[in-house]
């Protein structure tokens, strides 16, 4: 449990106590999103309002991005990416399984939170979410007033592992590419907690491929990049089979995340990272993966 708080100014100028990480790792990671701006992320949000934390897939509309010496180019090119991105929101949320509007979601690891706004606007349900950044879920509350769906939409700071809710509390929940910051059998066990009995848990996850033989070194450089520890397949699968989590669909997405990465690779928002991914997506040793899986 977390027994300390510690003040945080956020961009109202206002304060706010949140919860002390529960671990020094937590405490790091929490400081890494609090520090990260990176063009990438909020320019591409930029877009359209929806601000993601994850990485795209499908197939790249060549002519939608017009010539490459257009003025207009670049500009087509981030909305082009960010397009990928949202469609990578829609599979996860295809796969959650029917969600009424009295329902509550839960996002695990909710950046900030266009996610949750997405899956807001298709259901009409209540979405929760949660992340050790505290400018994360400043940013990701801010946007909720400013869409006026605030009394809807929430994100709070929280270890995933020690969430808020009430046992059985929400009809399905998620992780979008933040299940690598944490154990796979305390994270799953907490899910399991949260949701109802036939709830619906789904991942979407680069996961290093255990036909390898161990992580490559560009699985490496990604988790040394990004500060976390990448797991494989089989680890989630059997995390998620201890803890009443009972696979439904598994679905290899890697082929449909490359291009997203090749022509990030072009763009000028690259952050050095773009050519592990594609080399670990091109020599098998890096998968990229959505599982879905019902609490029983």
């Amino acid at each position: 449990m977390n027994l300390h708080v510690t003040s945080v100014e956020l961009t109202t100028g206002t304060s706010v106590s949140i919860p002390a990480p529960a671990s020094p790792y937590q405490g790091d990671i929490a400081r890494y999103w609090d520090g990260e701006a990176r063009p990438v992320n909020l320019r591409l949000g930029d877009v359209d309002g929806l601000y993601h934390h994850h990485y795209g897939i499908g197939d790249v509309d060549h002519a939608a991005l017009g010539p490459v010496d257009d003025s207009g180019y670049e500009d087509r090119l981030i909305a082009e990416l960010h397009r990928l991105e949202s469609a990578q929101t829609e599979v996860l949320l295809d796969h959650l399984g029917p969600v009424e509007r009295g329902d509550t979601l839960v996002d695990a690891g909710c950046g900030r939170g266009g996610s949750m706004v997405m899956a807001h606007q298709r259901f009409g349900c209540r979405a929760e979410g949660v992340t050790l950044s505290a400018k994360q879920a400043d940013f990701a509350n801010r946007r909720a007033r400013e869409l006026g769906i605030e009394d809807h939409v929430r994100a709070r700071v929280c270890n995933m592992l020690d969430t808020p809710f009430d046992t059985g509390q929400a009809t399905a929940s998620w992780n979008n590419e933040s299940s690598m910051y944490v154990d796979l059998h305390d994270l799953f066990a907490e899910h399991s907690r949260i949701l109802t009995t036939g709830g619906r848990y789904v991942t979407i996850t680069g996961c290093w491929n255990p036909r390898y033989g161990q992580p490559s070194k560009w699985v490496s450089q990604i988790n040394a990049h990004f500060e976390c520890n990448i797991h494989s397949r089989r680890e989630y699968l059997r995390a998620m089979a201890d803890n009443r989590l009972v696979p439904q669909t598994v679905i290899d997405l890697t082929a449909a995340t490359l291009p997203y990465w090749e022509l990030r690779a072009t763009s000028s928002l690259v952050t050095g990272i773009e050519e592990a991914f594609i080399n670990s997506y091109r020599d098998g040793s890096f998968q990229y993966l959505l599982i879905a899986a019902d609490r029983v």
